[in-house]
């Protein structure tokens, strides 16, 4: 597999994961020091947010995929965005369904690429 096909299949992985609340998935293929910044603009740490997946404080009913853009990769970091129509029911709301694009950057630790850092919008 290429170092973009790992890339793009660690996206799908993580989108997987969060809707079938996939918690050693998760903790895998993120980082230890992984930050999410939601569209409100919260910071969140790894382990705060596997934790409310797990609660389901977040809960997240489907992710369908629209596009995959802009993949870079430099030596050992690398980046997407991914565009994704996500139904959820996100800290006590309803539950809607967003178009959620997800800046995603990637860092190849031990020879593994694993997720970074993630920063939410809506396209």
């Amino acid at each position: 597999m290429t170092d973009k096909e790992k890339i793009i299949a660690l996206y799908r992985a993580e989108n997987t994961a969060m809707v079938s609340k996939d918690i050693n998935k998760l903790n895998e293929i993120l980082k230890s020091t992984m930050k999410l910044t939601h569209m409100t603009g919260y910071v969140q740490s790894k382990f705060e947010w596997i934790d409310q997946i797990q609660n389901e404080e977040m809960k997240y009913y489907s992710s369908i995929e629209d596009n995959l853009k802009d993949i870079q990769i430099h030596d050992d970091k690398a980046s997407l965005i991914g565009q994704n129509q996500v139904r959820a029911s996100i800290w006590g709301g309803g539950v809607n369904t967003w178009p959620l694009e997800m800046k995603m950057y990637f860092v190849k630790q031990d020879g593994q690429w694993v997720i970074d850092k993630q920063v939410a919008s809506t396209y």
